[in-house]
């Protein structure tokens, strides 16, 4: 108890009487459940299955007790995580619980708990003691910040209480001068904790530097460049969770899109955002996005699955021109070439020919051109068709009454000649008779026609599959070359207009081509109807350059929260590794930059090992820098045989389950490895899942996974199987890899080899 035990006792009873009225509260909700449910099916039966506006007030009542019901349930197990106490200038000072959910007493007119997003929770996250302020949407609310009490609360028991500037620990300091430091006891309780299946939420915990990201004004952009560890992805979602609850009147779930890596992290962050109340919000991978609005049939060629061929290919002229044809097609300057290939679009699908019916010209084709290539030039080109379309069909009646007065004309002259040549009599009046009747058939059927003609003209124009007009640049080399501009070496060249032709005959996407294809489709057929009013994009580092553009056409407002760690860069050859250049790029300078480089992860120790790995890296970002949370030291382990291998990682599970974490994660280089370290833990005492493939969920606490699917993941211990320098050499690639797997254990880590150790570790 690091509180005094008086102050103790009162937290007590204080929790005591909240979790009674929370206890009460819940069998409130359930009558009032029971009511209105009695209520629909009453009225069910009255209205026989037609609509009704009062029913469906009645399921949406129904639908909000549903969700408060689970609220107040979750709400039991931990009330509130905190309390200040604040004195507004002119008022009593207030003693403020603060919790993931806000809890009224409403006949009370009292806020038991106040939500963690509230504008007052500032001050229980960034606040410091003495004069401060607090923003509100009345205002600047100044007074004075006398306490800011952390509760330890486990299934509605108070365990521990710690207030902050009294119960910091002394740590010593592994700086040159030898200064001591402090750190927060609550936050150190926290960060002990054993880590799961999947990624929890940090409410109670959230430090200042994060406080500031999630509560950043939805009104503009932001890049996090969080080291690894630094809780970037649970800062991205908490952010959302304050963003839905400060803007509830005007954004909803729908209107948010999380784009994620694979669907192996989204399964691993599956639980935070429900767990903070947020509902609907769509969570997709790139991949997945891109098959959605491309309605693709094909199989996905994914960049992990190119990068372990990258990783494995021995022939070094094949390995370039697949890193060269991704670097290409990752690049703004391929977006510059399909702008180019949209200019041969426009200027080849143009016809010379007018619109005609019979031999009337309806419209012709410069004034076609002109509606095409000038005025209608700010919409994408399937839409201008369709604007140039609607614009005709309003303007034919009145070609159309030219076209009559022409045929008027026409015919009146052949009936003056008939006049002229036969003399009256039934026969000539018999003729004129025809004559206009043939006149006034010919304008019938050329109204008629007219429709036909200028429908079938726009549906021979048009574009509509998109895969096909993308994969037809690369059919014809001459147009290959006008769009490239001649800058591909022909090797090259040569290379990726085969590339495509195999992976069409086989029914492959390259993922490297999605964005391509993306913004063509964008650029000629137009955005979906939807589009999100804020995006989030998780390790940015791992997208070109390309595919952040394309995204952009995905928003209604630019308005992105985009998270990423270029130290962790591993498809080095098309990820980001210089945020500079990508905000120039990308976003024309206009987004906010924020470096986040306290790690919360893992141990000092643990951290300090990786950073040996970062330092090596050809980059321009600072060093993680550990939260003073003590542990083991990174153990190297030299192994002989398989048979010591699978001791070895026995005795470490041991220890583990001893120390009461759960998880352990023994990860190899690519698949190849980690299918052989399956069948070598084949005699583990303990069962061993292999993943790989980034699509699997978490079934078990003990995996095998390849080191480009350990992004964004955490375990209390990971084994690093076969660090020699065979493995791991000194290149770029290798030193990012290295870095992200030494960068996944929270608590204990082993780096195995049986041959010589890899250079980049010491």
């Amino acid at each position: 108890m690091a509180i005094n035990e008086e102050q103790f006792k009162l937290e007590k009873q204080n929790l005591n009487k909240t979790n009674i009225w929370i206890k009460e509260t819940i069998k409130s909700l359930k009558e009032d459940k029971k009511d209105i449910k009695d209520s629909i099916s009453k009225m069910k039966k009255e209205t026989k299955g037609k609509y009704n506006n009062d029913l469906q007030v009645l399921n949406k009542n129904h639908e909000n007790i549903n969700k408060k019901l689970a609220e107040y349930k979750e709400s039991k197990k931990t009330p509130y995580f905190s309390r200040i106490d604040f004195t507004e200038k002119l008022r009593d000072l207030e003693k403020i619980y603060i919790g993931k959910i806000g809890l009224n007493n409403v006949d009370e007119s009292e806020e038991l708990v106040v939500d963690w997003r509230a504008p007052i929770a500032d001050l229980y996250y960034s606040g410091t003691e003495g004069e401060t302020f607090y923003n509100a949407p009345q205002g600047r609310i100044e007074g004075k910040l006398s306490l800011k009490r952390k509760f330890i609360i486990n299934n509605g028991k108070l365990k521990d209480a710690f207030d902050e500037g009294i119960n910091k620990v002394i740590i010593k300091s592994d700086k040159a001068d030898g200064e001591n430091e402090l750190i927060d006891e609550f936050l150190k309780e926290n960060l002990e904790f054993s880590s799961g299946s999947k990624l929890k939420d940090i409410v109670a915990t959230i430090q200042k530097e994060q406080n500031d990201i999630i509560r950043c004004d939805r009104g503009k952009s932001i890049i996090v460049q969080g080291s690894a560890g630094s809780g970037k992805t649970t800062v991205a979602l908490h952010r959302l969770a304050y963003l839905l609850y400060k803007y509830k009147g005007t954004l909803s779930g729908e209107d948010i899109l999380v784009v994620a890596p694979n669907t192996l992290f989204l399964d691993y962050i599956s639980e935070i955002l429900p767990g903070l109340g947020v509902e609907k919000v769509k969570q997709k991978t790139f991949k997945e996005l891109s098959i959605e609005f491309l309605n693709l049939k094909s199989n996905i060629y994914s960049k992990d699955e190119k990068l372990a061929k990258i990783m494995e290919c021995n022939d070094k002229i094949k390995s370039k021109f697949i890193i060269n044809t991704s670097k290409i097609k990752s690049s703004m300057i391929y977006k510059t070439m399909m702008d180019r290939y949209i200019k041969y679009l426009e200027h080849e699908g143009l016809s010379s020919d007018n619109i005609k019916v019979s031999h009337y010209t309806l419209f012709d084709a410069e004034e076609i051109k002109r509606l095409f290539i000038k005025d209608l030039k700010h919409l994408p080109i399937n839409k201008r068709k369709d604007e140039i379309k609607r614009y005709f069909k309003r303007k034919l009646k009145e070609k159309l009454e030219k076209i009559n007065s022409r045929i008027d004309r026409e015919y009146y002259f052949i009936i003056e000649s008939v006049k002229s040549k036969i003399e009256d009599s039934k026969k000539r009046r018999e003729e004129i008779i025809n004559f206009y009747d043939k006149r006034d058939d010919k304008k019938e059927k050329i109204k008629e026609k007219s429709l036909e003609v200028i429908d079938s003209y726009f549906k021979n124009w048009k574009y509509d599959n998109i895969k096909e007009i993308y994969l037809s640049l690369f059919k014809d080399e001459e147009i290959f070359d006008k769009v490239t501009g001649g800058s591909v070496p022909k090797a090259l060249r040569d290379y990726m207009i085969d590339e495509i032709k195999s992976n069409m005959e086989k029914n492959i996407v390259d993922s490297d081509d999605i964005a391509a294809m993306l913004y063509l489709n964008f650029k000629i057929k137009g955005e979906k109807d939807q589009l999100f009013k804020h995006i989030v994009v998780d390790e940015a580092q791992d997208y070109s350059p390309f595919q952040m553009y394309v995204l952009k056409y995905m928003s209604d407002n630019d308005c992105f929260t985009i998270v990423g760690d270029v130290g962790q860069s591993i498809y080095y050859y098309k990820g980001i590794d210089n945020w500079n250049k990508f905000i120039k790029d990308v976003y024309d300078e206009d987004i906010k930059y924020i470096p986040l480089s306290q790690s919360y992860r893992s141990t000092v120790e643990i951290v300090n090992f990786a950073n040996k790995v970062l330092e090596k890296q050809n980059n321009n970002i600072d060093l993680g820098k550990p939260v003073l949370r003590h542990g083991l030291e990174p153990q190297i382990v030299e192994y002989e045989k398989e048979l010591d291998f699978v001791k070895k990682v026995d005795d470490i599970v041991k220890k583990v389950c001893e120390e009461g974490k759960t998880t352990v994660a023994v990860i190899g280089k690519n698949i190849k490895q980690c299918r052989d370290i399956e069948k070598i833990l084949s005699n583990s005492e303990n069962q061993w899942e292999l993943i790989e493939d980034s699509d699997k969920k978490f079934e078990s606490n003990y995996m095998i996974l390849p080191s480009y699917m350990t992004k964004g993941l955490e375990f209390d211990c990971s084994i690093i199987f076969d660090c020699d320098k065979e493995n791991y050499k000194d290149n770029e690639l290798d030193k990012r890899l290295l870095y992200v797997i030494l960068t996944r254990a929270l608590h204990m880590e082993y780096i195995f080899h049986n041959k010589d150790i890899s250079p980049l570790i010491f």
